[in-house]
């Protein structure tokens, strides 16, 4: 019974210094001249004022997960308040994908062949510049999105502060593709003239996709 004990006492602490030794550091750094309010899930959120940075570690194997600036914000004593953009149910410390109009880093970790996949995303719409690039492990490649694409936004698609997606505006199938076909159309042709490398439509795969070694660092900028 003791040796049991011991024994899964080892394997605990085993996996749990093996997943911390496969975290990946994500280095959040504010480059805008204004304060952005950064958020991520997991991770929460933190005020940044300009030349401010965060450093967040997220665990081997997390999936779905998003960082992204929020804008125009304020919160009180308690972390409770509103963004103008990116909002997360007025909450500091976000525990939920925030509100379009946002710019957004998304990213799975150790996945298929122990690969991160990690991309740029305008499908819900666009509020910040953002650079998405790995910082280690060798891996290069990465995404960049600098374009004025709240001064240049179609008519249709400006809100307060961003750029919507018009998923968000419209509504329909054609734009949502809740049907699993879609395809591009002259809004999304619109963010992909814009940031080539950054997904524009929900299908749009191929080009915006992007890979590292599992373990690798990255960093995330606003206002590259």
């Amino acid at each position: 019974m003791g040796l049991s004990k011991n024994l899964s006492l080892c394997f605990f602490v085993f996996v749990v210094c093996f997943s911390y030794a496969l975290a990946a550091n994500f280095n959040i750094v504010n480059n805008c001249p204004y304060t952005v309010w950064a958020a991520a899930v997991p991770g929460g959120g933190r005020q940044l004022n300009p030349g401010q940075t965060w450093s967040l570690d997220v665990n081997a194997g997390t999936a779905g997960a998003r960082i992204w600036a929020r804008t125009n914000c304020g919160f009180d004593g308690n972390g409770r308040g509103g963004c103008q953009t990116g909002d997360c149910g007025g909450l500091l410390q976000c525990q939920a994908y925030g509100a379009p109009p946002n710019t957004l880093a998304e990213y799975a970790l150790n996945q298929f062949n122990n690969l991160d996949f990690f991309d740029v995303s305008l499908v819900d719409g666009f509020n910040v510049p953002m650079e998405f690039s790995p910082t280690s492990n060798g891996c290069t490649r990465g995404i960049t999105c600098r374009a004025d694409i709240n001064g240049q936004c179609p008519a249709e698609l400006r809100a307060p502060g961003g750029c919507n997606n018009p998923c968000t505006v419209f509504k329909t199938d054609q734009y949502c593709c809740n049907s699993g076909n879609c395809g591009p159309t002259d809004f999304s042709r619109f963010f992909k003239e814009r940031c080539p490398d950054a997904y524009s439509y929900p299908k749009d795969d191929q080009t915006s996709t992007f890979t590292c070694p599992g373990g690798t660092n990255y960093k995330v900028v606003f206002c590259p």
